[in-house]
């Protein structure tokens, strides 16, 4: 399979940059969708007697939240945990145990759990989030950079920023709750999608040993060929699994599994078509052409 990367960068970089700029742009227009976790709010638990669907228990929840978080808990799943981004009140909270009092005849004793959350502890997580982000791009950079070169590394970190600002764009766009899910997923891909950027730079330092005087467009355009199958494959028999958990998982697994299909997709993307031609571009500022000399490079 021969891939012609280099080429046509601008318009992979167009892509990347017009999903960013519409997600960071609608950022100011309509706000991030922030769950419970960075917002405040209140936690209810209440024992049903039995185990209701989650969208039978959403219909109820609807009338005062419609993003509320809905999980089931207990030895037979029976109780429900609701995660709403409102400030209720003492009063309120218990306006909306009687909705469930009222449809499963429940005793007042079935409301086991109530508690509410500051906004204090979301600026916690986000500072957190921001710091793991930063110390996480740091050792990734300092890594690449010993293992390969500074220039490698400065590629892979700005691939990996592009899909962290992806992650961002999309559920700005399609306005789903942020928590600290998509927080713990985003970690996540940091981690999967430079492997792939590893790979796709391990064999483009491999050709540059080989291919001597080619032009560097060429040399990545081979890496690429020669490593995209295994990344496709990888990334999509991740997506297999993940998918399946995200269709047939509850409602807290969808939360981890969603931002998690999310970053494979932008994190394949990037290790394909981002990472490579960013490294091309600082790398033909003083030549386009290979001068490989293994008497002078570093082992």
């Amino acid at each position: 399979m021969s891939i012609k990367v280099i080429s046509k960068r601008k318009i992979f970089f167009m892509i990347s940059a017009v999903v960013i700029l519409i997600g960071l742009v609608l950022i100011p227009i309509r706000g991030l969708n922030v769950g419970i976790d960075f917002s405040g709010g209140t936690l209810l638990q209440i024992e049903l007697g039995r185990n209701v669907e989650v969208s039978e228990i959403r219909e109820l929840t609807n009338s005062f939240d419609t993003s509320a978080s809905i999980v089931h808990a207990g030895e037979d799943r029976t109780q429900v945990i609701i995660r709403t981004t409102q400030d209720l009140t003492n009063q309120e909270r218990y306006e909306v145990f009687s909705i469930f009092q009222e449809k499963y005849d429940l005793s007042d004793d079935d409301f086991i759990y109530q508690q509410k959350f500051e906004p204090s502890i979301g600026r916690e997580i986000q500072s957190k989030a921001v710091l793991s982000v930063i110390i996480a791009s740091v050792g990734i950079l300092i890594y690449i950079t010993f293992r390969f070169e500074l220039l490698f590394g400065i590629a892979a970190v700005a691939a990996l920023m592009q899909d962290v600002l992806v992650g961002i764009a999309v559920y700005s766009l399609l306005q789903i709750p942020i928590n600290s899910s998509f927080i713990a997923a985003m970690l996540t891909i940091v981690g999967y999608s430079i492997n792939d950027t590893i790979v796709v730079f391990d064999r483009i330092r491999e050709n540059t040993k080989i291919m001597r005087k080619a032009k560097y467009e060429e040399i990545i355009d081979d890496s690429i060929s020669q490593t995209i199958v295994r990344s496709i494959n990888t990334s999509a028999t991740t997506l297999f699994a993940i998918t399946a958990l995200y269709i047939f998982g509850v409602e807290a697994i969808r939360e981890f599994a969603l931002p998690l299909i999310v970053g494979i997709v932008a994190g394949t993307y990037s290790s394909i078509f981002i990472a490579s031609p960013i490294w091309y571009l600082m790398k033909t500022r003083k030549s386009d052409t290979n001068y490989y000399n293994p008497n002078k490079a570093s082992k």
